[in-house]
């Protein structure tokens, strides 16, 4: 659980620097960084789908139908569940509870936040390795971007990022101490394949930071599951 303590903590000393400096941003400053925070999530994104999109052998068509098949049928989950709006309504409960509930853009912080440290290959992976056999490093990594990336959103989007901390916390937590029992049963193609899907939502985080919310992310978090399924079929992605 070390990896997933240092997270947390990485996410929280990020929003509270955020929180402080972001004060002192003029408004073209705060929409600067808007637009640096939104390109530098959009790239990590793309560079992530494009080193699984690009590898010989690992997807046949460069795992194009894979990313269209699990995003339209976890779109599809996601949108009948409506998980957007569980994440708005913890988001309003933690608001309410944290004494912010005259801020009016602390729901989309935490889940704009949320969205962007919590989906990716280095949250699921990390956890895992630190869980089976105590290295941590991948999620040490991890940490110092997050620190970077909740301190500029907070400075953008408020308060509400630093609670991001909480479901980061309780995600790689819940993986760490679940890594002994699913780790027989992940393959590397699977995690390939969740890498893949995971990236390209992370695309979608960048997209909404950008243009605004266009894409309703959190509905789509169904897709990663999918993908982790289809890396067991006996199927050429």
């Amino acid at each position: 659980m070390i990896g997933t303590i240092v997270n947390a903590g990485a996410i929280l000393a990020g929003g509270i620097f955020g929180h402080l400096f972001g004060k002192l941003l003029k408004e073209r400053h705060q929409q600067t960084l808007t637009m640096a925070c939104g390109v530098g999530t959009l790239f990590i994104g793309i560079s992530g789908a494009m080193k699984h999109m690009l590898s010989t052998g690992t997807f046949s068509q460069g795992g194009s139908m894979l990313v269209v098949i699990c995003l339209a049928l976890g779109g599809l989950i996601g949108e009948i569940i409506d998980i957007e709006s569980g994440f708005e309504r913890f988001g309003e409960w933690l608001k309410v509870k944290s004494g912010n509930a005259k801020d009016t853009g602390f729901v989309n912080g935490f889940v704009t936040a949320s969205l962007t440290v919590c989906i990716g290959a280095m949250a699921i992976v990390g956890a895992v390795q630190d869980g089976i056999s105590g290295d941590w490093s991948i999620l040490g990594a991890k940490s110092v971007l997050d620190l970077i990336i909740i301190m500029v959103m907070t400075c953008l989007l408020g308060k509400g990022c630093v609670f991001s901390a909480i479901p980061v916390f309780l995600w790689e937590g819940a993986l760490t101490l679940l890594a002994g029992a699913i780790s027989p049963a992940v393959t590397e193609r699977a995690m390939n394949c969740l890498s893949l899907v995971g990236s390209v939502l992370i695309f979608c985080v960048g997209i909404n930071l950008v243009w605004g919310k266009k894409i309703r992310v959190a509905n789509l978090l169904p897709a990663v599951v999918l993908a982790v399924l289809a890396g067991f079929l006996p199927v050429a992605w």
